[in-house]
């Protein structure tokens, strides 16, 4: 159970990381607007792309994975990000820095479908809620520790600070995933028979399946960054939507009738797996939203700094390392089903009091209302990625994880993107366009999230009383030594 608990926390340095930047960039953005002079809802962009190049090349990580092994990609991968990080750091305007961030969500969608492939190979299906477990500390930690260093790192080192902090903690992770890993076993020559700790060996790379959702996922992003904002007439928009929606159409006719495509659609014939990846798009959605808004109220809003607006937002994050002495506990208690929908319906309500605040709100009811949706959102997450995946064979683990992974980013990317779109119309019907904003802006975005979550609900109640029965009563005992 020891080698089960470290392999999990060495694979889940990617979330470390890719936590630690979102939480600490969502503090710094006002500063690196009045920086890079341009308004504060523009620099969504610096987000947006990065979920951008992430979507873009998720499809070629499982592939990637099973070519030349899920250590070797998992080590280049977090080496791209951190390189990619740091340059970020060194960007002296907008479009600079949005052509790096493209950069480092390719490095982001190399390493985080890995990380899941590397836990799912080596961790018995009786350990996983407890790895599970472990694999999400790193994350939560993270989400609590970011908002803290980000709001210090730009206080003493400016926004520049947010992205070359990533150095380190790279080389960190390297150093800890060299020692532990385990590794790959030596890929097939071409023609030869693959092996089973690769998937069956690499297959071919699917050039047209990754070309249709390159375009298609392109198309969609801009229309949802631009569409929001007015920014062009309505026939670009409807031009947009079908430059998006035909490819990615056409790829769902390619990927099931190819051998062997890019995503596989087919995982998704798995009813838990469908329900835990799709039916809770809406509240993923409120996962990317959430973040954006809560540190742009607390500073453009209310007017604290940096400092105060991350040691408040911290409490988010505590509250999601705390759900994890819950989540065990629960799922024993009520099973995954009431569990899942309880957590959603709590994160609707949380989602809809943040609205209720204001700037002379106590800093305790602000804290103490962040950690019960730390812990609300955590338990919901937490308990759909252990759930989402005890259907799936091990030779399909790729491919779910991929899945999965393009699901949960897509929907945060469309979160912020909304979130932002949001805030802009709230500001313009109030005669700001969107370059000032106000405390009075955010009140009708987060009833709109809230809404939002509450259709994830209907979805999860589909789910049986009895999916997960083994996870629950069977006793965790199987020592893995992969």
């Amino acid at each position: 159970m020891k080698s089960t608990r470290l392999l999990a926390l060495v694979v889940a340095w990617p979330i470390f990381q890719n936590n630690l930047d979102t939480t600490m960039l969502g503090t710094a953005l006002p500063t690196m607007a009045a920086a890079l002079e341009t308004p504060v809802l523009h620099l969504n962009l610096a987000i947006t792309c990065y979920l951008l190049g992430l979507a873009l090349c998720l499809p070629l990580s499982g592939w990637a994975a099973d070519r030349w092994g899920a250590r070797r990609i998992f080590l280049f991968a977090v080496t791209l990000f951190s390189v990619s990080a740091a340059l970020c750091g060194l960007a002296g305007s907008l479009w600079t820095l949005v052509g790096l961030r493209l950069a480092q969500g390719a490095g982001a969608a190399l390493m985080l479908p890995a990380s899941r492939i590397l836990l799912l190979r080596h961790v018995a299906a009786g350990d996983m809620v407890e790895a599970m477990v472990w694999f999400t500390v790193p994350g939560s930690l993270a989400r609590m520790l970011g908002p803290l260093a980000g709001g210090a790192l730009v206080t003493w080192f400016g926004w520049n600070g947010v992205f070359l902090f990533h150095l380190p903690v790279g080389a960190l992770g390297l150093l800890l995933m060299w020692r532990f890993l385990p590794a790959d076993t030596a890929s097939p020559a071409p023609g030869e028979p693959g092996e089973p700790g690769l998937a069956g060996g690499p297959a071919a790379f699917d050039g047209r399946g990754f070309l249709l959702l390159a375009l298609g996922m392109t198309c969609l992003t801009v229309l949802f960054e631009i569409g929001m904002k007015g920014l062009v007439p309505v026939w670009a928009l409807a031009l947009l939507a079908v430059l998006g929606l035909a490819p990615l159409l056409a790829y769902r006719r390619h990927a099931l009738a190819a051998p062997t495509p890019m995503i596989d659609l087919r995982v998704l014939r798995h009813r838990i797996f469908r329900i835990a990846t799709l039916g809770a798009i809406p509240l993923r959605i409120s996962i990317g939203a959430v973040p954006f808004l809560l540190p742009l109220m607390l500073q453009a809003g209310f007017g604290l700094t940096p400092m105060a607006s991350g040691l408040i937002t911290v409490a988010g994050a505590i509250g999601s390392l705390l759900s994890r002495g819950l989540l065990i506990w629960l799922v024993k208690r009520v099973g995954f089903r009431k569990l899942l929908v309880g957590a959603a319906a709590c994160s609707a309500l949380c989602c809809l009091a943040y609205g209720q605040l204001r700037a002379d709100t106590p800093v305790a009811a602000m804290f103490a209302l962040m950690l019960l949706g730390g812990v609300c959102t955590s338990l919901a997450m937490v308990g759909l990625n252990s759930l989402g995946y005890t259907e799936v064979e091990q030779d399909e683990a790729g491919h779910a994880s991929t899945t999965g992974t393009v699901v949960q980013q897509l929907s945060i990317m469309f979160g912020v993107t909304l979130a932002a779109g949001l805030l802009s119309l709230a500001s313009g019907w109030r005669g700001g366009g969107g370059d000032v904003l106000t405390a009075a802006d955010f009140p009708p975005v987060f009833m709109a999230i809230a809404l939002l979550i509450c259709f994830a609900v209907p979805s999860l109640y589909r789910l049986r009383e009895e999916d997960g029965e083994e996870m629950r009563h069977r006793p965790s005992t199987q020592d893995d030594t992969h």
